[in-house]
């Protein structure tokens, strides 16, 4: 596949492009070479993030900034006017300040993919260029906990000096590393190991959300050992860390009840609720013994609103949610009405998409952002999870984290995408991030149709993933993806067309995990196409896709182990085996 050279515009006869925008900029008129530097204090309304620039006819910048913080926002400012104009810079006034004081990134390091040292560098330096001043590792089972090396052996686990070294970086930048390990459910990964599972809340079928499960899952709420197991990460992860915030996890614990604590649950008053806000409760009092203020994803008590008054006041609540019609402000006005702290959290739709999914992400911003600025949430984190494996390329997970950026400091979800192109991805064509948008609704057309159906069989959105992921991956939920082969097709057409015209502008790491994703994407439509056209079809075009998906699966092993570690990849790369073990037998199941 060939990139499109297109010659790169002159950039230096461009408005700025910042990201994010400013809140005042004026062009005073001209511009001026090299100028040299002056550095002011001054008293700021406006947070201690607020910050100043002057460029001025007569060659001096002069910068104005209450605090350190606000310091180094205007620096990052300073390096994007150097990225587009070079040592002429335009004379202009910027006054400038974010309206939500954290403003942060989760990246999943828990599903199968662990970052090297050197990638969570990149990342505290992203945050920092982008002004963000948040970040989290969701961790279960990949911090190196010293009497627990079964659970982590085969993970390539961060390490206390990992962590020690990117605080410190982070804090240099401006930014805090808030701790994170999931102290609840989520826990299977420890949980399936003998010497843990007596510690599980059960190992048999549970409804999880509707859907068919088998433990273990949780650990047992009711379980004086759970809390021992929990005190000890706790104790051994959080002196690593200067933020003093942990993130204690405790979301979708749909199995408590279902096992070891159902008697607990039938003699409390409030059932399941009670037995879960006892157990949250005593691990925030572990986090708050270590000097820690705990925080924790709130989804299972925003089903029960008539509880959130019963939050510890220190608790801080992180609402999260996925999909454009997420309810962020019937989650935002409860937690605001009952005085309780809470973040918002939207996602980059990255994660069971190969893609990414353009059109939820923007939706699920905005509905996040707005919400964030009715009703005072104190944070923004966008979260970037890794679910199946870790299956996607940053490069389509980055200009979610950039538009969190942008709408977390102007307060709207309102992105320029040239801005993306050039100041994340190094791309002065300004073309790879509008490329990226449309690769991520290459398969809108089957995805609108493709959920599990509504009343009366009605078509229905295809949620949590596109189409030709769940077509590649089955969840196993009753989706109703469109079974004519006419139907994919044109998704063919559409992503070949985008193979074409790659850009070729950027840095070559996100060319070549943009063109891994293209041909991965085109590798599923085709499939997709082949699975409804019937055994003659399969027959003809399985020895090419078997073909290209052998050379998609060693690219994608290059390319992770660039700046991942090598434990989890071989179980990431599980699935692409069995498919293509189809593909060379000619036994691609049919959709009849």
């Amino acid at each position: 596949m060939n990139c499109v050279g297109d010659e790169a515009p002159d950039l230096t006869r461009m408005e700025p492009l910042l990201l994010p925008r400013p809140r005042s900029l004026e062009l005073t008129g001209g511009f001026v070479t090299e100028p040299s530097e002056a550095i002011e204090c001054a008293e700021s309304s406006s947070g201690d993030e607020s910050y100043r620039i002057d460029i001025a006819g007569d060659g001096h910048v002069r910068i104005a900034a209450a605090t350190h913080q606000g310091l180094q926002r205007a620096r990052a400012t300073m390096r994007q006017l150097r990225t587009q104009f070079g040592d002429r810079l335009p004379c202009l006034a910027i006054d400038d300040a974010p309206v939500i004081s954290s403003r942060g990134v989760m990246f999943d390091a828990s599903r199968c993919r662990v970052p090297t040292r050197d990638t969570m560098m990149a990342h505290v330096q992203l945050l920092a260029d982008l002004k963000l001043n948040h970040l989290e590792y969701y961790t279960e089972h990949t911090f190196q906990y010293a009497g627990h090396e079964d659970i982590w052996r085969k993970a390539s686990p961060m390490t206390a000096a990992d962590i020690r070294a990117v605080d410190a970086a982070a804090l240099a930048a401006g930014c805090v590393l808030g701790a994170n390990q999931n102290c609840f459910g989520h826990m299977e990964r420890w949980l399936r190991h003998e010497a843990y599972a007596g510690l599980a809340e059960t190992l048999d079928e549970f409804d999880f959300y509707g859907v068919k499960r088998r433990g273990p899952f949780s650990l047992c709420p009711v379980d004086p050992r759970a809390l021992e197991l929990v005190r000890d990460l706790l104790r051994q992860l959080l002196p690593n860390f200067t933020s003093g915030l942990v993130n204690i996890g405790c979301d979708e614990t749909a199995d408590v009840g279902w096992g070891r604590s159902a008697e607990a649950v039938r003699r409390a008053p409030g059932g399941t609720t009670d037995v879960f806000m006892d157990f949250v409760a005593q691990v925030a009092a572990e986090a708050r013994e270590a000097g820690f203020t705990p925080m924790f994803w709130a989804d299972v008590i925003l089903r029960h609103p008539e509880r959130v008054r019963d939050l510890p006041e220190d608790l801080v609540s992180l609402a999260w949610g996925y999909e454009p019609d997420s309810p962020f402000d019937t989650w935002c006005s409860r937690l605001a009405e009952a005085g309780r702290r809470f973040r918002v959290c939207p996602g980059t739709s990255s994660w069971r998409s190969i893609t990414g999914r353009t059109s939820e992400r923007r939706g699920n911003l905005a509905a996040a952002t707005e919400a964030a600025m009715r009703f005072g949430a104190e944070g923004l984190m966008v979260t970037d999870w890794g679910d199946l494996g870790h299956r996607q390329q940053d490069v389509v997970a980055l200009p979610g984290i950039a538009a969190a950026a942008a709408a977390s400091w102007t307060g709207t979800s309102e992105l320029d995408p040239r801005t993306v192109s050039l100041h994340v991805f190094g791309d002065r064509t300004l073309r790879l991030a509008s490329w990226l948008d449309e690769l991520g609704d290459a398969d809108e057309s089957l995805r609108a149709i493709g959920g599990v159906p509504g009343v009366g069989g009605a078509a229905s959105r295809l949620r949590n993933a596109t189409a030709l992921f769940e077509d590649m991956h089955p969840s196993g939920a009753a989706t109703a993806l469109p079974r004519d082969a006419d139907s994919w097709w044109p998704v063919v057409d559409r992503l070949e067309g985008l193979s074409g015209r790659l850009p070729d502008g950027a840095h070559a790491q996100w060319i070549e995990q943009a063109r891994l994703s293209v041909e991965t994407a085109l590798f599923a439509a085709r499939r997709g196409a082949v699975r409804r056209e019937g055994r003659a079809s399969m027959r003809r075009l399985a020895p090419r896709l078997a073909e290209e998906l052998e050379s998609l699966i060693e690219r994608r092993r290059s390319l992770w182990l660039e700046s991942f570690r090598p434990g989890g990849l071989d179980e990431s790369s599980e699935p692409e085996g069995v498919l293509l073990q189809e593909c060379r037998s000619g036994s691609i199941p049919l959709v009849v």
